[in-house]
């Protein structure tokens, strides 16, 4: 149930980091969506690895939103290079 949750906490984050960035994206709403939950397991693995959440903790969704923005920031700065 963990994974499931931070997959839906990803998806809000996801939204929010749109509102948070806006403008063009690469790949559209969709990709800034799933760049949202990939960034909410990271911020889940990442938080695990340095011992900020236990095993089966997943990040909240302040962690989810912060993920979230990395994540699109990096995939703008590479996919924007290719466009």
């Amino acid at each position: 149930m963990g994974f499931i949750w931070t997959i839906i906490i990803g998806f809000l984050a996801g939204a929010l980091a749109k509102f948070l960035m806006p403008g063009r994206d690469p790949g559209g709403f969709i990709i800034t969506i799933l760049l949202g939950i990939l960034g909410a397991v990271v911020a889940t693995w990442l938080g695990q690895a340095v011992g900020w959440y236990r095993a089966g903790e997943g990040a909240g969704f302040i962690g989810a939103v912060v993920g979230a923005v990395i994540v699109l920031a990096v995939y703008r700065a590479v996919a924007g290079r290719r466009a």
